[in-house]
């Protein structure tokens, strides 16, 4: 069996004033993860909750179609 695709967590940049989310995961639980969409590219930004605050990180920026298949993958635990 393999194990997981890490993904790189980084802290959030602001690189446009528009961030549309396209997807998101229930926010009844306290890790919340959505798929993003600003400049022209995909990026996924997770939000923990905790007793001091949320905590905000973002993956790297990628097209669509990679994205995409990284979403896919940390929605059905293939990818963390």
């Amino acid at each position: 069996m393999r194990g997981f695709e890490p993904i790189v967590w980084l802290s959030p940049t602001r690189r446009s004033d528009v961030v549309r989310v396209r997807r998101h995961t229930c926010e009844c639980v306290p890790i919340i993860y959505e798929l993003c969409h600003s400049g022209g590219l995909l990026f996924i930004r997770r939000t923990v909750r905790n007793a001091e605050g949320p905590s905000i990180h973002e993956s790297e920026r990628l097209i669509t179609v990679r994205m995409e298949a990284l979403w896919e993958r940390l929605i059905t635990g293939q990818a963390r």
